[in-house]
């Protein structure tokens, strides 16, 4: 087909062709002037997903693929094709001699294919890969270009941008691997004997005694030795190789808890459910194990003793894990046990580094990752084990589309691969134990194994309620209450540790005018600003919008609707905690915060963390960051400082969150050989979820939420989808949002004869509505909630709806099925 037709004519092998679009007027160069030589004989045909992320564009399209690329040409690969008046890159994702074996062909004419222009590189995904992405882009009623990126290595794969001269070219990424010069003796080598007078060769012969060094090495210890270097590789004593560098493997920590030795013994609990993973791995069915054990019970001892046996099997694991701050222990407890054969995959590695591991597991070189999400998308070879650590973690839930969770993800791959999912948590999520209870879900077993007790001596701490309505009405105006401010004394007197969790960043939460009540707002969102106490700065922290004030009692405070001074500090944030922990505190006790401001530089996590595992006795202070997976036997008491923000937000999910933290965090104090205390203070105490946590009793806090998620139909019991739209115009983005959501109606209306027929529930749409954030980033934003019954696919049915009402320019739409994030 020539480069001047419009992209109506490459047929889709899904559906009907694509709306005709405004003809483009062809840039001609020089090539294009020239007579056409007689195409290339077509060797096979190729289903190419283009890599243009619009929802009209999303399925495959058939190319030919001619006979000089025929050997080249695999799925996975990335090619360069034209599509309409343009070029553009896509990825192959099936492969057949004829167009009729094509998934979707109805009878396309051969006349009318393109050919394939040239291939860009290697195969970058494997067909099961690809299969995966396409079930991803209807769950998620997300492109199917979108789905695929994430099986990309990091830096992504060449893209076509057209210059200023109207010309198309091939962007490469810009990160690139590198390579190291190794030195190492020959087999003549060792029998040589430099002349006395060569001090140089003897240094360099002595170091490499004991095997290969890298040159950058030896520079470094004896200067420069490059002269020597080829004097030597003349004479054949040495010789010089090029070995790939893997960036991002010298993550070295001085963590005393980063080692994974194994015990003498484990656990009954350890032990069942270990049997009850290797009965799913030797079934082979894809099924899920859900360890639900109490914090310090030991799950990262199961899920290491479970690797060793799929290694010994020669397959290899892929462990998640929800938080940065998790990346040091964890990594060292797995390196410990399997040494360099574990990739690492998290937000904080450079893109050299995060290439260089995800080429680690391409080779085969490392056979167990450990990461965040996105480690589940590795080219991991024959994946025998899954491992979601913390499965309850909304970091799970991927913020942009497409909106996948990695739990839902990572089960759709273990029966594909009909290897073991397994999850652990100390407090599961609401929708796994609803599936453990049933018994199976989408076609395989889950299974509920219990794990009540810590290893040793270790027990469960002591919790205890300071009552923050009680210290109000005795007089306290402290932000500590008594039995807190008791419980630091001793943790000074002993030596100990102590862990303070306040789920608010900053100095304080927002300033307040107190003659008119005015609150200051960011500029482009429905926000307030929190205040910051080192920069004297107002910061959103929805946008990153930020602004320098001066609060009361500074002689520049004026608040911006009346003028007043008397602007003041409302709230408490870490900031104020931690001055007030140092006026409190001997100078000897070491303050260690940690929340986003205090984590922005490249290993400042784990630094934080040495440093208070160093400390004699210290505080760590800090956000939810803080709560999960820290493993120091010193701590000896947690305490919260106010543990109501998170309890009465406008969220379903607002006390299953709230009990995730306070039961997370409680967990740190007492792991060793001395008793642990908690001290929670609210002014809530007979709230279920704080009740939950006392009494170390979830049944007081679950059969609650159960009941009320029942009664107003919500997940588990019903799939939750979020629409959102937004636009710089409200008028616009309302107006579309209404038209999404009478067509679903409509729809769901008429098929509801065949829902009653089914004994289904039909389909609900809840809204239209503002968003309670209304207004982000200078956008305005509106959302449905639609609820629908487990197992019925309404991805299907938006998708269809989405397409239908089209695009309108300005207004932007996204789609999140299992929503967790209502805001």
């Amino acid at each position: 087909m020539g480069g001047t037709e419009t992209m109506a004519e490459q047929l889709s092998l899904f559906g009907s062709p694509e709306p005709e679009q405004a003809p483009v007027k062809p840039v001609r160069t020089a090539e294009q002037a020239k007579p056409e030589p007689a195409p290339e004989p077509i060797a096979a045909y190729a289903s190419v997903v283009l890599d243009i992320p619009t929802r009209a564009l999303s399925e495959p399209f058939a190319y030919g693929i001619p006979q000089s690329l025929a050997n080249e040409a695999q799925i996975g690969s990335t090619v360069l094709v034209h599509f309409g008046n343009r070029a553009a890159a896509g990825y192959i994702v099936d492969i057949a001699s004829g167009l009729g074996e094509l998934q979707g062909n109805n009878a396309l004419d051969p006349s009318r294919v393109k050919p394939i222009e040239t291939i860009l590189s290697k195969p970058l995904f494997g067909v099961e890969a690809a299969r995966i992405a396409r079930w991803m882009s209807r769950e998620y009623v997300a492109t199917l270009s979108e789905c695929l990126r994430l099986f990309l290595p990091p830096g992504g794969s060449p893209r076509v941008v057209k210059g200023d001269d109207g010309a198309w070219t091939v962007e490469r990424p810009a990160v690139k691997p590198i390579q190291n010069r190794w030195v190492m003796l020959t087999p003549e080598g060792f029998d040589y004997t430099p002349p006395k007078t060569a001090v140089r060769q003897r240094q360099l012969i002595e170091a490499l005694q004991c095997g290969p060094v890298t040159t950058r090495d030896l520079n470094l210890l004896y200067n420069s030795m490059s002269a020597t270097i080829k004097a030597l590789e003349k004479r054949g004593v040495v010789v010089v190789e090029e070995r790939r560098a893997w960036r991002g493997c010298n993550d070295q920590t001085t963590l005393s808890s980063a080692s994974g030795k194994a015990p003498v013994a484990l656990t009954d609990g350890q032990q069942q459910a270990l049997a009850q993973i290797e009965r799913a791995r030797l079934d082979a069915h894809g099924d899920v194990v859900l360890v639900d054990g109490v914090t310090g019970s030991g799950k990262t001892e199961v899920y290491l003793s479970a690797i060793e046996r799929v290694l010994a099997a020669g397959r290899s694991a892929c462990v998640l894990v929800p938080e940065i701050s998790l990346t040091a222990q964890t990594v060292g407890r797995f390196r410990s046990r399997f040494g360099e054969t574990v990739a690492v995959f998290h937000s904080r590695l450079s893109a050299g580094e995060r290439l260089d591991q995800w080429d680690m597991v391409a080779s085969g070189a490392a056979r167990v990752v450990v990461g965040a999400r996105s480690a589940l998308f590795c080219p991991l070879s024959d994946l025998g084990l899954i491992i979601i650590d913390e499965e309850h973690e909304t970091s799970y839930k991927q913020g942009s589309s497409p909106r996948y969770h990695a739990r839902e993800v990572a089960a759709e791959m273990a029966r594909r691969y009909r290897c073991p999912l397994v999850l652990g948590s100390a407090t599961p999520s609401a929708e796994a134990l609803d599936r453990c209870r049933r018994g199976t879900y989408n076609g395989v077993t889950w299974t509920r194994v219990e794990m009540p007790e810590r290893p040793g001596h270790a027990v469960l701490p002591m919790v205890r309620i300071a009552d923050l309505r009680r210290e109000f009405a005795h007089g306290s105006r402290s932000m500590f209450s008594k039995p807190l401010m008791e419980g630091l004394e001793r943790v000074v007197e002993r030596r100990e540790k102590a862990v303070l969790l306040h789920n608010r960043r900053g100095f304080a939460p927002f300033l307040m005018c107190r003659e008119c009540g005015c609150v200051p707002t960011c500029n482009h969102c429905s926000t307030a600003l929190t205040y910051h106490e080192r920069t004297h700065m107002l910061q959103c922290h929805t946008c990153g919008s930020s602004w320098r004030v001066q609060p009361y009692p500074a002689p520049t405070s004026r608040c911006p609707k009346c003028g007043s001074r008397y602007l003041a500090k409302m709230g408490l944030g870490t900031q104020q905690i931690e001055d007030a922990l140092h006026q409190m505190l001997p100078d000897d006790v070491a303050i260690i915060r940690m929340d986003a401001d205090s984590t922005r530089g490249k290993d400042a996590h784990k630094k934080l963390l040495e440093q208070f595992d160093a400390a004699d006795c210290a505080v760590l202070l800090g956000t939810q960051m803080i709560a999960k997976g820290l493993d120091f036997p010193e701590v000896t008491l947690v305490g919260v400082v106010n543990a109501d923000f998170a309890l009465k937000l406008p969220d379903f999910r607002a006390g299953e969150r709230a009990y995730d933290l306070l039961e997370q965090v409680a967990g740190r104090a007492g792991r060793g050989d001395r008793p642990g205390e908690v001290i929670i203070q609210t002014y809530l105490p007979e709230d279920p979820v704080i009740r939950a946590v006392a009494e170390h009793d979830r049944s007081i806090f679950t059969d609650y939420d159960l009941n009320q998620r029942r009664d107003a139909l919500y997940p588990p019991f019903v799939r939750l989808v979020n629409i959102l739209v937004w636009s710089a115009n409200a008028d616009d983005a309302q107006d579309y949002i209404g038209r999404i959501a009478r067509l679903l109606k409509r729809c769901w209306h008429a098929a509801a004869p065949d829902f009653l027929r089914a004994g289904s529930a039909v389909p609900q749409v809840l809204g239209p509505a503002s968003c309670v954030i209304e207004r982000a980033k200078d956008r305005y934003r509106f959302h449905l909630l639609v609820k629908s019954p487990v197992g019925y696919h309404v991805s299907d049915d938006i998708d269809a709806c989405l397409k239908e009402v089209g695009s309108v320019r300005g207004v932007s739409v996204s789609v999140d099925v299992d929503a967790y994030d209502l805001m």
